[in-house]
């Protein structure tokens, strides 16, 4: 049998595709050995103007500008398709509906990394859009998890780094220590784990930075993927934490 074809909707911002289409392609020549690599195709949108449809609050051109990019997807011959960010899941069921092929959802992705674990508590850092729009949040609660966010100064400070530097491909030492901070604060909180809940967090955050287990998002949602696309191939090696 031959792998199932990957769509993926990136350039949300394309700082984070390239992790996705360099974790994918890893783990399919990891699985499969040799110099395989994935089916993957890539809808890369601009973000300049989806920015300023997230600062506009506008979900509903978001939402039709992200479902053609998933129906496009689909008629290229993809059979999933990933949205390469977090904060865009607040629009996967109108991706879902109007691609008509399985779209793997990030968060579920995340639940289970988190539910094979004794961890039930997780903090959770990722845009302003992430941490307060119950979307996110509320995903997690169907599974049994519960989150922890930042407080208004922090989760501020988190939007600021993720927008005005990650995004533009700038990793501080000074953004990392301020993040590493928040992360302690949200583990005397009660956080047991803590979500990096953008696809651009895991360029500064390190699991040495986190007193407690990281869940990274991008990679996760990756393997999950990669899953989903050898499923049918028998002689490809197990999956890799």
């Amino acid at each position: 049998m031959n792998m199932r074809s990957i769509g993926l909707i990136g350039g949300l911002s394309w700082e984070s595709t390239a992790l996705y289409y360099q974790t994918i392609n890893r783990e399919v020549g990891r699985r499969l050995g040799g110099l395989r690599s994935a089916s993957i195709t890539i809808h890369s949108l601009d973000f300049e103007p989806i920015s300023a449809l997230q600062k506009a609050g506008d979900w509903a051109a978001m939402a039709g500008l992200m479902g053609r990019a998933g129906r496009r997807l689909a008629e290229g011959g993809a059979q999933c398709v990933l949205i390469g960010s977090n904060t865009m899941h607040r629009v996967a069921d109108a991706v879902q509906a109007e691609a008509g092929i399985p779209l793997l959802h990030i968060a579920d992705a995340l639940a289970a990394a988190i539910l094979a674990t004794p961890v039930r508590t997780v903090g959770l850092l990722g845009t302003r859009m992430t941490m307060e729009l119950p979307f996110y949040v509320e995903h997690l609660a169907r599974h049994g998890i519960r989150c922890i966010t930042p407080d208004e100064a922090q989760r501020e400070a988190i939007h600021r780094i993720i927008f005005g530097e990650l995004f533009l491909g700038q990793v501080r030492p000074a953004s990392r220590e301020r993040l590493a901070a928040i992360v302690d604060s949200l583990v005397q909180r009660g956080a047991q784990g803590m979500v990096l809940g953008c696809t651009e967090l895991p360029m500064i955050v390190r699991p040495e930075d986190s007193p407690v287990p990281l869940f990274d998002t991008t990679r996760l949602h990756a393997l999950a993927a990669v899953d989903f696309s050898l499923q049918d191939m028998a002689h490809a090696v197990p999956a890799q934490a």
